[in-house]
Order: C-alpha cells, then structure tokens, then sequence
C-alpha cells in the first residue's frame, strides 16, 4: 500500500531539505569524489537495503551492513554529509555529568569507538583530544552540578569523567574568569567531521564495486512504498527495491513518516567562525556553557591542528548556540538556506564575559567578525532520546494496518549527534543483520507505539529550569 507524505499541516513537519543551503565553513574543502556523486549514471533497480542520509549515522550502519554481506544503495537529497554532521560545531563530547549511567557509558564507547579509527587507519579529520570545559554561569546551575558530581560517584567508570572546578585561580587558567565554577571532561575532542565522513564513504567506494555499496547523490527520497515484501523508495530520478530501508535523515524524518510529525521536531541551529582578535591565546580546550535551554558551543581552530592544506594557520573560532535569542528558538524550521541576522548579532557578541581570549588584563572586543557563518538542521525529540530501531506501523502516518517489516530508524540526536550517532549506525545495521551480542542501545530509545503517546504530552525545553528538570535523578 502506498504512503506517500500528505501535504505539510503541522508547523514542525519537516520538508526535504532546500536545494541551496548555506555553506559550511566544513564544506570549504569538499571530496572531489564525493561532489555531485553517482555510484552509477542510473539508479540501481534493487538494493538489499536502502539507507536514506549520508550523515555519520548513515556511513556507520553502511559500513556494518557491507562488511556483513549486504548490498546497500545510499540516497542522499543532497550532496554527501551535506545535512547535520557537515555542518555542526566540530565537537565529540559524550555527556557524562548531565545524562544517565546507560547513556554516558554508551557516549562513552562511542567517542572511544572514533579515537580508535581515526588512530588506526590515521583519517584526515583533525580529531583532537582536547578536553570540555561546561563553564557555570548561575547559581540554580552550580548547585545542580554538585549533585550530578555527586551521583557520578557511584559509578566506577564514570567517577573520574567529570571534575568540578570553583577555585577562582583555576577558572582564569581554564579561560572562563567570570564564570562560578566549571566541569571539565577530559573526554572530549574537537575534529572535522565532514572529513571523517567523506573517508568513510570514500573507502566504501574504494573497496567495493557499485553492486554492493552505490552511492546516489541529488537524488531526494519523496516517498516510500510498500509493494509485497518490498519497499520501493521513489526519487525524481526512478525508484530502488528493497527489502530494508534504513532512515538516518535525522531532522527531516518526518516528511518519509508523517507519524512522527511533531515528535521529532526540525529545530534550525546556526554557527560562525569567528576572527579571534590580534594576540589571541590559543584556546586549549573545547567549551560549552549554558544560559538558557540551548548550549553555546565554542572549539578553535589553530596551527595545533594535524589538517595541513592550504587552510593551514586558520584559527576560527567555532561558536554555535544563541537560537533563543528569536522568539520559538528555530522550532519547526526545515530550511537551511539562510541565516539569522538577530542570532547571528547575539554570536558574534557571544564570547564577550564567557570565554577570555586575550592574556592578562587586556579588554576584549564585545563583537567579532565572522568569516563563515551557516546554519543547519537538527533532529530534536520531544523525549529527549533518539529513535533507533524497528519502525512501528503507525509512523507511516495511517491508522497502524500498514506493515513497516523492514523499515528501519536512526534519527532525533537532539543537537548531540555526534558521540551518540555512530554506535547507534552500527546497532542498527546490527538489528538488520540479525547480529546478536553487538552494540545493544539504551532501551528509551527504542521506537514503539507507547512512547510516541507519552511524548505527545512533552514539550521541548525553552528555559533554563527546563534543562534543569530534565537532569538525571540522583538515586
């Protein structure tokens, strides 16, 4: 029975993604064979699976899914890793002070997961160890910090992860003087991640032939159809058969499953490279901070990065976050294609009394300039937690006769893909392959019927005390 997307109704019902985005500072030194890529002129008829994205997720689950035997035929709207993952902050963090003991472990093994493949086969991504420092800035902040610390304690993997900092001396030395106190997380780097996904992909065309991994680039997925034991995914370029489909289109899941409209919510992020001032120190680590329901997010880039190119010297400052400096905070909002002037105002001003840059007692500039700015499209749940696994009948929009056998998800990162989004790639290729044993998911992220109807009555956090309530009880 066919299921194609009825028009648009609901406000935070995403639309595929625009044709002309704004450009990525990471996209400035683009694959050349990733670029306006088909595998083969014309699509191919059948595929084992069909995986609907090109993000981190996507590469992850196609390079499982190859090496466990299955042909797979990628469809990406756009260019390869032209969604999300080409376009974030350039962090890995996992979230250890502020998530439960079954997500941080799972964050945990992710971030070491990357560490170890960019160390084996010595990938091109500037991945760095750096270490997160999660500057407070509120009293209400502080004191829920010392809680977490404290619960983090019971854990033996876990304890060392997270350190509180509150002696003033350390906070100047930490780049954050005006701030009350801090947590650092030594597990933290910052890398390039479009260049980690294009050597993904390009090894995957390397290493094997168009009948086991082709690549289809420009080519948007409108619907999806059951045919029989088939799914047969439509493209204005024809259509692909198979008998799994894998969506890792994050944000932008909603337009393929209507029943998720308003449940994973497109929420559009923006993000500069600023111009540090003259004489700025080179910041040593990455850093978070939170003053409202949205973090800002701040890497920079430096001569210290392994990147040689003709790029190299480029010490942007990577600052995202501010969306709630417009009224709805970017909520429902599909369209990368432009950015916005009053939260672009708010980062250019946005290290000014958070993070130092100059040394010493020299003032800092209240605005900066910005060589790159952009936006980007994120997935947010209104639970909180991704959806990975098998999808349920009733989120392809009808009244739940539809089967959904063989239809598969890995999506809603909630702006927090990256130490998340790779392992849950692999669980699902996994769960595809029938594999027993491997990469097992945190059970709250697993789709069903039941959770969908919870998180209707959700909403997405707007305000501080929102973050705040959303923290893991100590228990």
């Amino acid at each position: 029975m066919a299921t194609p997307p009825p028009e648009v109704q609901a406000t935070r019902r995403a639309g595929l993604p625009t044709p002309n985005s704004t450009h990525s500072y990471w996209h400035r030194d683009p694959s050349k064979t990733l670029l306006d890529h088909h595998t083969t002129n014309d699509l191919p008829a059948t595929a084992d699976v069909v995986v609907i994205g090109s993000g981190i997720s996507g590469a992850f689950a196609s390079r499982e899914l190859v090496a466990g035997g299955r042909s797979v035929v990628m469809l990406e709207a756009r260019e390869a890793c032209w969604g999300a993952t080409g376009r974030n902050g350039g962090h890995c963090q996992p979230a250890i002070w502020d998530s439960t003991e079954e997500a941080a472990t799972f964050e945990l093994a992710t971030f070491n997961l990357i560490k170890d493949l960019v160390a084996e086969h010595d990938i091109p991504c500037d991945w760095q160890v750096v270490g997160g420092v999660h500057a407070i800035y509120s009293q209400e902040v502080l004191e829920a910090a010392k809680k977490q610390i404290k619960r983090l304690q019971k854990y033996p993997d876990l304890k060392d992860k997270a350190v509180l900092v509150t002696n003033q001396a350390e906070l100047v030395a930490q780049h954050v003087p005006d701030a009350l106190g801090a947590i650092f997380q030594p597990n933290a780097a910052k890398l390039w991640p479009y260049k980690l996904v294009a050597w993904l992909l390009e090894t995957l065309l390397s290493k094997h032939d168009a009948a086991v991994f082709n690549l289809q680039t420009n080519t948007p997925v409108t619907r999806l159809e059951r045919r029989e034991a088939s799914w047969i995914a439509h493209t204005p370029r024809g259509e692909v058969r198979a008998r799994e489909v894998l969506l890792t289109a994050n944000a932008y899941t909603s337009y393929l499953l209507p029943g998720l409209t308003d449940i994973i919510v497109p929420v559009r992020g923006q993000i500069c490279a600023l111009q540090p001032p003259q004489g700025a120190i080179q910041l040593p680590h990455s850093y978070v901070w939170t003053k409202d329901a949205s973090d800002q997010y701040l890497i920079h880039r430096g001569l210290d990065d392994a990147q040689v190119g003709p790029n190299t010297g480029d010490r942007s400052l990577i600052l995202g976050g501010e969306r709630f400096a417009v009224p709805e905070g970017e909520e429902g909002v599909s369209a990368d294609d432009a950015i916005d002037p009053i939260i672009s105002g708010a980062l250019h001003r946005g290290l000014d009394h958070a993070v130092k840059l100059l040394p010493g007692d020299e003032p800092e500039k209240e605005a900066l300039h910005a060589a790159y700015e952009w936006t980007g499209i994120m997935g947010y749940s209104r639970d909180g937690h991704p959806f990975v696994g098998r999808v349920p009948g009733t989120f392809l929009g009808g009244k739940g006769a539809e089967s959904a056998d063989g239809l598969w998800i890995s999506a809603a990162f909630t702006g927090h893909g990256m130490p998340v989004a790779p392992r849950c790639g692999i669980a699902i290729a996994e769960m595809i392959l029938g594999k027993e044993g491997g990469v097992k998911v945190p059970a709250a992220w697993i789709p069903s019927d039941e959770r969908v109807s919870r998180a209707r009555s959700m909403e997405l956090a707007r305000t501080l005390e929102d973050v705040l309530r959303s923290l893991p009880a100590e228990d």
